[in-house]
């Protein structure tokens, strides 16, 4: 959805919103290294690896659980789209608020999961919208 999100806006809002698009499609990027690099070396698995009483809703996309990647372009999506596009969050905050939900519901991800994968998203997109204005 935030990809779509990211290719809709220059085609609904025009070139005013083609740089904002691609600074979010390469902090997302970032983030997709991020949480890889952190699950690799973290391994934590999942609840419905660990525990018999979790049932697993949804096929996951990759092993391990922490931290999770969904939560974390969520964090990182609504974070920037806060700044460039305010107009959207009354629609952006209930969305990512439920990938991050639905993340524990699924049986996917442990609440800490999920909370790591926001605080990263946040510092993230963060940090890349004040290099932005370094830059």
């Amino acid at each position: 959805a935030w990809y779509l999100l990211l290719a809709l806006l220059p085609l609904v809002q025009g070139w005013a919103a083609v740089v904002p698009s691609i600074h979010m499609g390469l902090t997302a990027l970032a983030g997709v290294l991020i949480y890889r690099v952190l699950k690799a070396r973290l391994v934590r698995e999942r609840p419905f690896a660990s525990h018999a009483g979790v049932r697993m809703c949804l096929p996951p996309l990759d092993r391990y659980s922490f931290p999770s990647g969904h939560t974390l372009h969520a964090a990182a999506f609504t974070v920037m789209l806060a700044h460039y596009q305010p107009g959207l969050l009354w629609f952006v905050v209930p969305f990512a608020a439920s990938v991050a939900a639905s993340r524990v519901v699924l049986g996917l991800h442990y609440p800490s999961d999920v909370l790591a994968g926001g605080l990263i998203g946040w510092a993230l997109a963060a940090t890349s919208l004040a290099l932005a204005v370094i830059g």
